[in-house]
């Protein structure tokens, strides 16, 4: 049943609005229409066009193009060795790949705490949490914002561990002036439709080691190899290739590689229009006290995926779910990132309990994401302040 707008009054929009969605024009389709009528649609010369555009934008040496950003974190965790007994470092506050690419392979997720201020990962909880057994940390660019890339390179260092950033909300930042992508060991990006840019579905792995390049080729594509002269015996003929290593059908096609390319020439035109929004929120929800506005590092030139507004409930009369409802009748639909990932049954399963993490789970309590992207007019934003602001009135103690 729909809920009425607060105190049964007129919804502050009369369509609703959604928290994120795809841009897509004329010139993505034109491209994809071009991509679907040539004479390969799957690995063919768009993914390898794709895949040098790509560094391009990161300013990484190689890249890999892979279907989704899952397979793109499970292809960084196989290309690292990580295996069984192993532990890899993450955040609970993500969406659940981040850890389940360590269960793929075997290995032991461990969840490190968040800054209260930024809700990336604190350096200082990793660095609480590493044993003999951390073979990696998987640091995630939480909302777009970069994570503190020298403190975990340091500790990465320290420790002998691999460092690998899940940059799925990140394709655009920089991080002192460097793009996200140049400053891992590896890192992972997604082009799911409500991100900045899209491929429909879509992922890659960007690395600047051609040893950790040739495992995530490997570990993308069958372990298949084509090349003669990376064989292991002599072919008897020009159909033969060698399947090297057990690796996985992680393709991208070309269509997808297609639209992803025009996507990207787009890209200045979506970061800029993502700052102008999330500026306008900073400037009006800092001047609400029921609301904790996200913090950023000064490194972190962002170009945001998710905007969260953080309610301060003690100084509400409602619930998160209730001003959840509340916003959503006023027609502006909010959404929550995320459920700390040790929360769900699986991993309750795997004996992860509450209270690991005290920070993220008091973050967890109050924030909820709210509409961010591109296409949005200036009018919808708003929308989006007015219909906040109202709720926020309604429930004020």
């Amino acid at each position: 049943m729909e809920k009425l707008a607060i105190n049964g009054g007129t919804p502050v929009r009369s369509e609703k609005i959604y928290y994120g969605r795809q841009w897509i024009n004329q010139e993505d389709v034109d491209a994809v229409s071009k991509a679907l009528v040539g004479d390969l649609i799957t690995c063919g010369p768009q993914v390898e066009a794709l895949e040098k555009k790509l560094c391009e934008v990161t300013k990484a040496k190689y890249a890999v193009a892979v279907c989704n950003g899952t397979a793109a974190l499970h292809c960084a965790c196989i290309a690292a060795g990580i295996g069984p007994g192993d532990e890899v470092i993450t955040t609970p506050l993500t969406f659940a790949a981040s850890a389940n690419c360590a269960v793929y392979v075997g290995a032991t997720p461990v969840f490190a705490d968040v800054d209260p201020e930024t809700y990336n990962i604190s350096p200082e909880s990793i660095e609480a949490h590493i044993t003999d057994k951390t073979k990696a940390v998987v640091a995630v660019d939480f909302t777009g914002q970069a994570v503190e890339h020298e403190k975990i390179r340091e500790i990465c260092n320290k420790h002998g561990i691999l460092f690998i950033v899940d940059a799925a909300h990140a394709i655009g930042t920089k991080y002192k002036g460097q793009p996200e992508g140049s400053l891992a060991d590896m890192t992972c990006f997604s082009f799911h439709p409500v991100k900045t840019v899209t491929a429909g579905e879509g992922g890659a792995i960007t690395t600047n080691d051609p040893k950790l390049y040739r495992k995530l080729h490997l570990a993308s594509q069958h372990g298949i190899v084509r090349n003669p002269d990376e064989f292991d015996e002599e072919p008897e003929g020009p159909w033969v290739y060698e399947m090297q290593e057990l690796g996985f059908n992680y393709r991208m096609t070309d269509f997808q590689a297609a639209l992803l390319i025009s996507q990207l020439n787009r890209l200045p035109e979506f970061s800029a229009r993502r700052k102008e929004i999330v500026k306008k929120y900073d400037e009006a929800f800092s001047k609400i006290p029921e609301i904790f506005v996200q913090k950023e590092i000064p490194e972190s030139d962002t170009t945001r995926h998710l905007y969260i507004i953080q309610l301060k409930l003690d100084m509400l009369t409602c619930t998160r779910r209730e001003f959840f409802d509340a916003l959503s009748a006023e027609n502006v639909q909010p959404q929550v990132h995320y459920v700390p990932v040790y929360y769900f049954p699986f991993y309750k399963k795997r004996g992860y309990n509450k209270g690991l993490c005290p920070v993220a789970e008091s973050i967890y309590k109050g924030i909820m994401s709210i509409p961010l992207y591109p296409m949005m007019t200036d009018a919808d934003v708003s929308d989006v302040i007015a219909a906040v602001e109202k709720v926020v009135a309604a429930y004020r103690k």
